[in-house]
């Protein structure tokens, strides 16, 4: 594994950033962990889940993570979700408070928010990859250089697109994104540590949509069915 693949439509513009040595470094280093017996999550094939159902011709929002879930079967591929089968962790269940208040949304019986991918939100963590039950342990291994890339390519798309950053870590990442042709929506983590402090009444959703169709887009159907 000397080299990480990733999905086709992102590969060239993200040329240069694979090819650095910071990138070669996080491939050795998951290498190496995967030898020593050590259980990453998500498992390889969904690493680069978000880029591969959202290309970046595609992305019209960007929610930003921190790390992915490091639970037994949470994590995978996309920031805030689960799979189908899974209870939603209480982050999640803030994020629904919210739509249930801000939209008026019936919050859903699940966590999956690959409904929401398919029409162009990209849901990015920083870092890519954990070790089980071990929170932040492939920090500064080399993914942020590399979601940083991702984000300013987005940053230089044409198109406006929304940012909905949650708490200070994201506030950070994005922090160089053009607000004269995007919308950088900020507002506290959603976690139960921060979510009455800001990110509770932040109206985020509505926010995206009415920009989005102030630019002649359609707006995202923020509901999430049942049916997964």
């Amino acid at each position: 594994m000397s080299r990480l693949s990733i999905p086709s439509g992102w590969e060239a513009p993200l040329s240069a950033a694979l090819a650095s040595e910071g990138m070669a470094a996080l491939a050795r280093f998951l290498e190496v962990e995967q030898a020593a017996g050590k259980t990453i999550y998500p498992e390889r094939a969904a690493w680069f889940r978000a880029l591969e159902l959202t290309p970046l011709e595609r992305v019209r929002v960007v929610i930003l993570g921190q790390d992915p879930y490091h639970g037994p079967r949470q994590a995978h591929g996309l920031s805030f979700s689960v799979p189908p089968g899974v209870r939603p962790p209480p982050s999640l269940v803030n994020i629904y408070k919210e739509l249930e208040s801000d939209l008026g949304l019936q919050r859903p019986s699940h966590g999956f928010l690959e409904h929401w991918v398919k029409q162009g939100v990209l849901l990015l963590n920083s870092v890519l990859t954990v070790e089980m039950a071990k929170a932040a342990s492939h920090s500064r291994k080399g993914w942020e250089q590399f979601t940083d890339a991702i984000v300013g390519l987005v940053n230089d798309k044409p198109e406006p697109v929304v940012f909905m950053l949650w708490g200070a870590y994201a506030h950070k990442k994005a922090a160089n994104v053009d607000t004269s042709r995007h919308l950088v929506l900020k507002a506290a983590h959603p976690s139960p540590l921060s979510a009455y402090n800001g990110f509770l009444g932040c109206k985020h959703f509505s926010q995206c949509n009415a920009f989005l169709t102030s630019k002649g887009q359609p707006p995202i159907d923020w509901t999430l069915p049942d049916a997964v």
